[in-house]
């Protein structure tokens, strides 16, 4: 049986790293080329397109591909991590997601950036639960743990604007090819970096993999995303939608009954256990559907009704990105005075106040005026809420889970991402192809879908909130 104990304190804990800070900093990188690429490839996809000679259902894939992998390896790849080393399959993923980039970059055909999508989602599958599972070792006292949180939730919000405005300048003076070849030098330094930074690994494999519960919660988890992407682009009753959902539903219960019959399980059941964690985790989920459909819809109505292209829709996101990075950097102080819970709770609230102020942008909004402060306010509690969800979801787990740990909340994320995209889209198009029918006329038509998103995205948020009300007080 797995236990759930406080993570060991002490030099001993220490040596990872001489020079941990500097350490985290290359961590930070690397979580930084997972969030860049989330978000960079998307303003490159209609010239992409026309090179390439995909259409729009073709291009869908390219986020699809990438998604399906990231999200439905993410569980498996923090499990690698705790078996054969943290900073080892840290290592492999990097390199697989720097290899994958290049490959990307010279793609000639659809199916061989298809490939390379892929086999980049995979990567960052092994990427990121190993460099949360290295943080965690590096910073096992809770006050320094929160402050490298604090740095990660940073380098989370430059990633997210950094990948609209860069996707904007580099597609437009170096061509879409550009977005993946930026990760390779970056990739390249946290390759050169760690080895020297972050001591070797002790730990080997233990005992056979679970390869039933690795085939069975992959499988549920890659038919969940792909159920979802499936919403939005066939509809609800379409028989695929259906099909995969289904599909999820019978692997998700096989991958259970797996689990509590394995000698040596990929997820210990008994993790979900620490309230602390279990509550990080849905938290987290609908942060990250919150955070999905909003970024989404605000670069919808940018361009689309408010008639900025993408360079100015970039810049118009650097205030909110902004207020993240100078909140990341400020809550672990906060939490530390007031604890955890309440600094959760009242960051959520804060982000609920933004997005239904947002949700009263008119059809002629003025930046200033009608979208800089939501904007501002959502960053705060976008901010506050990611690391201390972040520090929650990984809060009393031992050494040996940390990657498990890592893979579960990152997980959260990427299927409430895809959830709230395919949820809240819908209620936005929906609510929008009603006032067209009616007669409206369409900028004012895909701004009151867009309200009715946000107070969805609202709603949300408070969903969260009333869960973070159920963490332990820390």
């Amino acid at each position: 049986m797995t236990t759930i104990t406080a993570p060991t304190t002490g030099p001993a804990a220490n040596v990872r790293s001489a020079r941990r800070w500097l350490a985290l900093s290359v961590l930070a990188l690397a979580q930084f080329l997972v969030v860049l690429d989330a978000s960079i490839v998307n303003i490159a996809l209609p010239v992409l397109g026309e090179q390439l000679g995909m259409d729009t259902a073709a291009l869908s894939w390219v986020i699809t591909a990438y998604v399906l992998a990231f999200g439905g390896l993410l569980l498996l790849g923090g499990r690698l991590a705790d078996r054969y080393g943290h900073r080892r399959i840290f290592l492999i993923g990097t390199a697989g997601f720097v290899a994958a980039s290049a490959l990307a970059g010279l793609s000639v055909t659809s199916g061989m950036l298809l490939g390379a999508r892929a086999f980049q989602g995979a990567s960052a599958a092994l990427l990121a639960p190993a460099a949360l599972a290295l943080l965690t070792h590096l910073f096992p006292d809770t006050k320094d743990r929160t402050k490298a949180l604090g740095v990660w939730g940073g380098v989370a919000g430059i990633g997210s604007a950094a990948g609209v405005l860069l996707g904007g300048v580099l597609t437009a003076t170096l061509g879409w090819q550009s977005v993946f070849y930026v990760n390779v030098p970056i990739g390249a330094i946290v390759l050169i970096a760690t080895p020297l930074l972050i001591t070797r690994d002790t730990v080997g494999a233990r005992g056979k993999l679970d390869i039933p519960g690795a085939v069975t919660i992959t499988g549920a988890l890659v038919a969940a995303v792909g159920a979802l992407s499936a919403i939005e682009q066939v509809g609800l009753t379409h028989p695929l939608t259906i099909g995969l959902a289904a599909a999820s539903v019978v692997l998700g219960v096989a991958f259970v009954v797996v689990e509590r019959r394995t000698a040596a399980p990929l997820v210990p059941l008994e993790v979900f256990r620490n309230r602390n964690l279990t509550v990080g985790n849905i938290v987290m989920l609908l942060i990250g559907a919150a955070m999905v459909a909003l970024f989404f819809a605000l670069s919808v109505y940018m361009q689309a009704v408010l008639g900025y292209d993408a360079l100015a829709t970039g810049l118009t996101q650097l205030p909110l990105a902004g207020a993240l990075v100078i909140v990341a950097g400020i809550v672990p102080a906060v939490i530390s005075r007031i604890g955890a819970k309440p600094t959760l709770i009242s960051s959520l609230a804060v982000l609920a106040a933004g997005l239904v102020w947002l949700s009263f942008a008119p059809a002629d909004a003025q930046f200033v005026t009608d979208i800089l402060g939501p904007s501002i306010l959502i960053g705060v509690g976008m901010g506050g809420a990611f690391v201390t969800t972040t520090q929650l979801s990984v809060d009393g787990v031992e050494g040996g889970e940390s990657g498990l740990a890592g893979g579960l909340v990152n997980t959260s994320q990427q299927i409430g991402g895809a959830l709230g995209l395919a949820v809240l889209g819908t209620i936005a198009s929906l609510r929008t192809e009603a006032l067209l029918d009616s007669g409206v006329a369409a900028p004012e038509a895909i701004t009151d879908g867009f309200s009715w998103l946000f107070l969805g995205t609202a709603a949300v948020a408070v969903l969260a909130a009333i869960a973070a009300g159920f963490a332990r007080k820390s």
